[in-house]
């Protein structure tokens, strides 16, 4: 098994997922310095020039939410997703609005050439960004931690991905120190091996 990655990016999340199941792989790093991920090459792995991409027995997956619900498939032992209908619910709630709403935030402070061709469109984006983090932080806060974790006091696939993203809250401009949950939560996941491991892998 490989996973594509570029560092301190959400693919770091599918890393740390893998780490806590228990799973082996190579993690191969894609240079975005060098626009390794738009080459010929790795457009073979990834057409739409992204990270994640996980390559498996049966081919090539994408998409940091579909990566991570096979990394549960593979290792149910594990219980990084709940059974309970609820809880699995909740822990998806959490992770489609990483997704749609906060990764989406981040991605405004360098990617506005995504939804705009005027840089002064672009510069309006950045300038929002800690704005809309912050905004995502107090709903984060209020209403996707529900203890130490997402779950509570179980480790879920949501944390893993939630953990990524707020390595990103600094550089977006978002006081942390005003949300002690979401501090609470960090120092939590780097006790992990799991975290640890990246960090040691100089993924994050």
């Amino acid at each position: 098994m490989q996973l594509y990655y570029a560092p301190n990016t959400i693919s770091v999340a599918v890393a740390i997922a893998l780490e806590e199941a228990g799973i082996d792989y190579e993690a191969v790093k894609i240079d975005f310095a060098a626009k390794e991920q738009t080459g010929a090459a790795y457009a073979q792995i990834n057409p739409k020039g992204r990270v994640p991409a996980l390559a498996v027995e049966g081919g090539i997956l994408t998409e940091t939410g579909a990566l991570l619900e096979y990394i549960a498939d593979m290792a149910p032992e594990t219980s990084l997703r709940p059974q309970d209908p609820v809880l699995l619910a909740r822990m998806r709630e959490v992770m489609f609005y990483l997704a749609s709403t906060m990764h989406v935030n981040h991605a405004h402070k360098l990617r506005g050439a995504r939804w705009a061709k005027e840089r002064s469109s672009w510069k309006d984006m950045q300038k929002m960004v800690p704005q809309t983090m912050t905004a995502c932080c107090e709903h984060v806060s209020q209403f996707g931690l529900r203890g130490p974790f997402v779950l509570g006091e179980d480790v879920s696939l949501a944390d893993c991905y939630l953990y990524v993203v707020c390595t990103w809250l600094k550089g977006d401009g978002v006081k942390v120190a005003d949300f002690p949950k979401i501090q609470n939560f960090m120092t939590a996941m780097e006790q992990r091996d799991s975290v640890r491991a990246v960090y040691a892998k100089e993924m994050l």
